[in-house]
C-alpha cells in the first residue's frame, strides 16, 4: 500500500505535468464575452464562474487575487474579510468577487478543491478554513495529506479529492484566471485588490477599504 506521502507526491506530480496546460488554458477564457466595466471592477470575465458575495447591485465591487499558500492572504481573510462581510457585503453596499492566483501547485489545489465543492456557499466557507487554518496544511510535512484530512471535513472522499485534482480541464481553467490577471493587469503579488477600479496591495485592513468604500456608499 502506497504511504500518505508517497500519495500526495503522486498528486503533486500530476498537477506539475499538467502545468503545461497553463498556455492551453488561455482556450478556456471567452475572448468574445462582453467586458466588464474594467473602470468599476478592474477586471474582465473569465470562463470560471466568479466566486461572490453580495448583492449585484451593490455600489462597491471589490475583487481579490489570492493565493490559498499566501500568509498576507490568510491575514486579509481572518481579520479583515469578516468586517467587510458584516458591515458592507450582508447590508448591500460591497460585491465582493475572489480570483484564484495561485503562486503553486498547492495552492492550485486548494482552489480546485474549493470549486469541485457541490453546495453554493460551499466555496467560501472551505476556502475560510483552509485560511483559517493554513499552516496546518500549506506548511506541514506531508501538505496533501493534510489539505485531503481537511478536505475530508467538508464532504470529500478519497476518490472524489483524487478525481478533483486530476481534473486537468479545471487545472487549466483556474491557471487561465491567473494568467488573465497577470496579463490584462499585471498581478505580480497576493492579495491585490480592486475597489471600484482603485488597486490596493498587500493585506489592507478595515479602515483602508472603508476610506474607499463610505464615499461611494453614501456614508
Amino acid at each position: 500500500m502506497a504511504s500518505a506521502n508517497n500519495t500526495g507526491s503522486k498528486l503533486i506530480l500530476g498537477l506539475v505535468v499538467v502545468a503545461v496546460l497553463a498556455v492551453a488554458g488561455y482556450f478556456f477564457y471567452n475572448k468574445s464575452s462582453e467586458k466588464a466595466d474594467q473602470a468599476k471592477v478592474g477586471a474582465e470575465s473569465t470562463a470560471l464562474a466568479e466566486n461572490i458575495m453580495g448583492e449585484d447591485d451593490a455600489p462597491v465591487t471589490i475583487i481579490e487575487y489570492s493565493s490559498m499558500t499566501c500568509p498576507h492572504c490568510a491575514v486579509f481573510h481572518k481579520e479583515t474579510l469578516p468586517g467587510l462581510k458584516k458591515n458592507y457585503i450582508k447590508t448591500g453596499k460591497v460585491k465582493y468577487i475572489l480570483r484564484e492566483f495561485p503562486l503553486d501547485q498547492l495552492a492550485a489545489a486548494a482552489f480546485m478543491l474549493g470549486r469541485c465543492l457541490d453546495k453554493k456557499d460551499g466555496y467560501f466557507d472551505f476556502i475560510d478554513m483552509l485560511y483559517e487554518r493554513q499552516r496546518e496544511w500549506a506548511f506541514s510535512e506531508d501538505r496533501i495529506g493534510s489539505l485531503k484530512n481537511l478536505a475530508k471535513q467538508a464532504g470529500f472522499t478519497d476518490e472524489s479529492f483524487k478525481a478533483c485534482l486530476d481534473d486537468k480541464a479545471l487545472y487549466a481553467q483556474v491557471l487561465a484566471v491567473k494568467n488573465n490577471g497577470t496579463e490584462e493587469f499585471r498581478i505580480r503579488s497576493t492579495p491585490t485588490f480592486f475597489v471600484n477600479g482603485t488597486r490596493l496591495e498587500g493585506a489592507q485592513s478595515l479602515a483602508d477599504f472603508e476610506k474607499l468604500i463610505k464615499p461611494i456608499a453614501g456614508e
